[in-house]
C-alpha cells in the first residue's frame, strides 16, 4: 500500500511542488491544509479542516509553512503519533526545543535545507573549519534570496554557521556572530562567524562560505536554481521515515551520511 503523505500548506507554491513530487515517487497524497480561504482551485488532493485531521489521515506529514504555525503543527503530529518532515525556517530557540522534545515520541526529520548538495556542503564546511584555525581564518557567510523571504539570515546560512562552529569544537552562540555591520564597528572579532544577507528579485537560494586569512581565501558556494530540489529531498525524507523509531533526524541520516 502506498505511503500516505499529507502536506501542510498544500495550496502554496512549495506545497504544490511537494504534491507533484509525492505522486512522482509513487506515494499517495493524503490531503493538505491551507493558510487562507480561496486557495482550493485545482488542488490535487482534498483540503482537510485543520492540521490534526491531516495528521490523523496521513502516514507522514511534510510541513514547509511558517514559523508561527510550527508549534501547533508539532503538537498535532505528536498527538496523532504521525512522523513529521519539518522544513520551516526561522524557528525560535523555544520552537527548536519543542522539536527536540517531540522527537522523543515521534520520528522527525528537521533540516534547514533538503537539497542533497547543500547537505554535502554542510559536511564539507565542518571539515574545513576543523582544518582552518579560527585564529588564522575568519569565517564569513553570504546568502541571497528572493525579495519575499521574511527571515534573515536564512536557515541554511545559520546551519552553515553551526557547521563551522562544530568543526571548531564550539557552538555558534559561544563563537559569537557578526552581522548587519554599519558605521564604526571596530575590528572584526577573532573566532566570530560573520553573516551577510542579500534580498532581491526571485533568487531561489545562494550561499557562500568564505574562509579568509592574511595569505589566502577559500570559498565554498552552493546555488539553487529550482525549488523542486527541496521538494524532492523532502519527499525522500518522508519515505525514509517509514518504520523509524522516534528520534530527531536530519538530511545527513536520510542521505546515509550520519
Amino acid at each position: 500500500m502506498p505511503v500516505r503523505i499529507g502536506i501542510a500548506g498544500l495550496a502554496g507554491r512549495m506545497g504544490r511542488l511537494l504534491a507533484e513530487e509525492v505522486l512522482a515517487a509513487g506515494a499517495s497524497l493524503a490531503g493538505g491544509t491551507r493558510r487562507r480561504a480561496g486557495e482550493e482551485e485545482a488542488l490535487p488532493a482534498p483540503l482537510l479542516p485543520e492540521i490534526g485531521a491531516l495528521c490523523a489521515a496521513s502516514d507522514v506529514v511534510i510541513d514547509f509553512t511558517h514559523a508561527a504555525a510550527a508549534a501547533g503543527h508539532i503538537a498535532a503530529a505528536v498527538a496523532a503519533g504521525t512522523p513529521l518532515v519539518l522544513g520551516t525556517s526561522g524557528l525560535s530557540a523555544a520552537d527548536e526545543a519543542m522539536v527536540a522534545e517531540a522527537a522523543g515520541r515521534v520520528p522527525i526529520v528537521y533540516a534547514a535545507n533538503f537539497a542533497p548538495g547543500v547537505n554535502l556542503v554542510l559536511a564539507l564546511a565542518e571539515r574545513m573549519a576543523a582544518a582552518l584555525p579560527a585564529e588564522q581564518y575568519d569565517a564569513e557567510i553570504l546568502e541571497m534570496h528572493h525579495r519575499q523571504k521574511v527571515d534573515a539570515p536564512s536557515g541554511t546560512a545559520v546551519a552553515l554557521g553551526r557547521a563551522v562552529a562544530r568543526g571548531r569544537g564550539t557552538t555558534l552562540e559561544a563563537a559569537g556572530t557578526e552581522s548587519g555591520r554599519d558605521g564604526h564597528t571596530g575590528a572584526r572579532g577573532t573566532g566570530s562567524i560573520g553573516f551577510a544577507a542579500l534580498r532581491g528579485g526571485q533568487v531561489v537560494g545562494e550561499h557562500t562560505l568564505l574562509f579568509a586569512s592574511g595569505s589566502e581565501h577559500i570559498a565554498l558556494t552552493h546555488r539553487s536554481f529550482d525549488r523542486r530540489v527541496y521538494a524532492t529531498g523532502a519527499v525522500r525524507a518522508a519515505l525514509w521515515l517509514q518504520g523509524r523509531a522516534p528520534g530527531l533526524y536530519d538530511m545527513k541520516h536520510v542521505l546515509g551520511m550520519g
